[in-house]
């Protein structure tokens, strides 16, 4: 018997995350203030990951992610949670060092051996990434959900963090958009599309080392909140505004004929009205809108400063009245 994994879940991917404007008045109230000093990356900017200063030259980096299937193969959807949990240790300019894994399963419902397939897939993303799995923690749950916890490491002088964006400096994204669109599209209707396997299951790690061997010092990973979404924090937390040129952001193929054919995620649509307020949009259209603010899973690296091979998709500015800016 064939199971579609992504049938026992109501979402998928990073497109079920909690929306953001709910999840910052949730965490708002718990930061501990003042940061202590060696808390060097804490809750105050909501950025990827946890960076805690051990010694002068080395600090620990610490994650977790993890999400209900986001494709039906139980292998692929292993590889991409364990490559969307690594990227969080990336994108603070981190190097994974162990993880841990985190599965719900429900075992009354769904064979043993598709949750050893789940983490057959996430093994072989975690060997290739040169992270060590030493065992995890699992519940029996009616939702299949499966993820990572994450230890890293990182030099306290070279990390990539929210609030280090500058005027004049430009944007590249690493990888192409439309991930959560063609996702939707897979649990609708059961096409399978490749090329978003490919992307998801890409690490981020070369982007991270090109970033930080070029001297930059800002970034973030491009997941549930969508590009606008990843983007507003950005610019907010550096006091900048982000200026985005829609024309040219990459987008996989069957990205567009998603949006027009009506394969929008909610946690897609949740996003553009969290960030709608902050944006000046222009005249650019409700399905490059969407497409902008689609809800990703394992998405690329949007980094402040030129990394080769990737396109510069727009620039930090002053602040103005708008804390994003979108032109067509």
């Amino acid at each position: 018997m064939k199971y579609r994994l992504t049938q026992y879940a109501h979402g998928g991917g990073c497109a079920c995350k909690i929306p953001p404007g709910e999840l910052e008045s949730v965490v708002a109230g718990l930061i501990e203030a003042p940061r202590p000093d060696d808390l060097v990356i804490g809750l105050d900017d909501g950025d990827d990951a946890a960076v805690v200063r051990i010694e002068e030259d080395n600090a620990v980096v610490a994650t977790a992610d993890f999400f209900t299937p986001v494709v039906d193969d139980p292998y692929d959807w292993g590889r991409i949670a364990a490559a969307n949990a690594l990227s969080d240790v990336y994108a603070v300019g981190g190097r994974p060092l162990v993880g841990v894994n985190l599965l719900g399963w429900p075992r009354d419902t769904l064979p043993m051996e598709l949750a050893r397939e789940v983490l057959r897939g996430g093994l072989d993303v975690a060997r290739e990434a040169r992270c060590h799995v030493a065992g995890g923690h699992s519940v029996d749950d009616p939702e299949p959900k499966y993820g990572m916890a994450v230890t890293g490491l990182a030099d306290p002088a070279r990390l990539l963090r929210l609030d280090a964006g500058r005027p004049g400096m430009p944007l590249c994204l690493t990888k192409p958009l439309g991930i959560g669109v063609l996702n939707t599209r897979h649990k609708t209707t059961g096409e399978v599309f490749p090329q978003a396997v490919a992307a998801m299951t890409t690490l981020n790690a070369g982007a991270s080392r090109v970033a930080l061997d070029r001297g930059h010092a800002c970034a973030t990973d491009v997941t549930g909140f969508g590009l606008l979404g990843h983007l507003y924090k950005m610019a907010r937390a550096s006091g900048v505004t982000a200026v985005i040129d829609s024309s040219a952001v990459d987008y996989l193929d069957g990205a567009r004929e998603a949006v027009r054919d009506g394969f929008v995620s909610g946690g897609t649509r949740r996003n553009l009205s969290w960030v709608s307020p902050h944006t000046d949009f222009g005249g650019v259209a409700e399905e490059d809108r969407l497409l902008l603010a689609d809800a990703q899973t394992s998405g690329g690296l949007l980094v402040a400063g030129e990394i080769p091979g990737a396109p510069v998709v727009g620039e930090l500015i002053g602040r103005e009245s708008h804390t994003v800016i979108v032109r067509e």
